[in-house]
């Protein structure tokens, strides 16, 4: 998550947590939230990621009106979604809809970390359901970015039951014969990718992004066994056959468009 710092009459300033130091925000977006400095890859907001990805002004919400409710009666969740709300813009942790990607129309969803982590409860796994009902429905392809914490335990097995019912709306949509990939950031954990977030026909992820189920301290206590370095990092799942490339930030929109290209035989 960015930590962001404003004052008056003073630029939009973000903290990049490699190298400890602050940036101009308005400068890291024009160079796609990347560290001029350390090189590190920023987390990158859902609203900022769609101007990086989509043509100017084709970019069409839908859901966005849908919202978590508090429906286990979990203790202070009313109020993490209310700072959520707040730290985020969004209603909720991700953004679904359609879009040109260099003219090329797809349907899109881009899970946004700065809400309560990117977490997914039964809003989330709604909208996401409904937009792979929609390009199948409309013969679209998917694209959809990943980042998350994994399953929102304050909705308790009603988050757990999301991951089974987004991957039949993506079965259904395969069955179909209709392109997804899968654009892995970081970090994408637990029951994402657990589910949907590895059923790409096309897996990308960006460099070093941390891609697991259960984290490394949990897997090395489990096993008893030291993990290699950069386990869990893209590079690492890259060459173990997880991912089927890694793509650098500001070629991703080009890369995009060229995979949709080539499956609607444009290329």
């Amino acid at each position: 998550m960015l930590n962001f710092k404003k004052s008056d009459n003073k630029p939009l300033k973000v903290m990049c947590k490699k190298c400890n130091a602050e940036k101009d925000y308005k400068a890291l977006k024009e160079n796609f939230m990347i560290c001029p400095d350390c090189n590190s890859y920023l987390r990158v907001g859902a609203k900022d990621r769609i101007e990086m990805i989509c043509d100017k002004g084709t970019f069409k919400e839908f859901d966005k009106g849908l919202k978590s409710k508090n429906i286990i009666d979990f203790p202070n969740y009313d109020e993490k979604l209310k700072k959520s709300e707040e730290a985020s813009g969004l209603n909720e942790a991700v953004v679904c809809g359609t879009a040109k990607i260099d003219s090329e129309k797809c349907a899109i969803f881009i899970m946004d970390s700065n809400f309560m982590m990117g977490s997914m409860g039964t809003v989330v796994g709604e909208k996401i359901t409904r937009i792979f009902e929609r390009a199948t429905k409309e013969n679209l392809p998917v694209v959809g970015f990943t980042t998350s914490g994994g399953a929102r335990m304050q909705e308790g097995i009603l988050s757990l039951m999301q991951m089974a019912k987004v991957s039949g709306s993506v079965k259904r949509h395969s069955e179909h014969g209709l392109l997804y990939i899968t654009v892995l950031t970081d970090p994408t954990t637990g029951g994402i990718t657990a589910s949907f977030a590895m059923h790409g026909d096309i897996i990308i992820a960006e460099p070093k992004a941390l891609v697991g189920f259960a984290g490394a301290r949990v897997i090395e206590q489990t096993t008893g066994q030291k993990l290699p370095e950069g386990f869990q990092r893209a590079e690492f799942l890259l060459e173990h056959g997880f991912v089927d490339m890694i793509e650098e930030r500001p070629r991703l929109k080009y890369t995009l468009s060229k995979i949709l290209k080539i499956h609607n035989n444009k290329a």
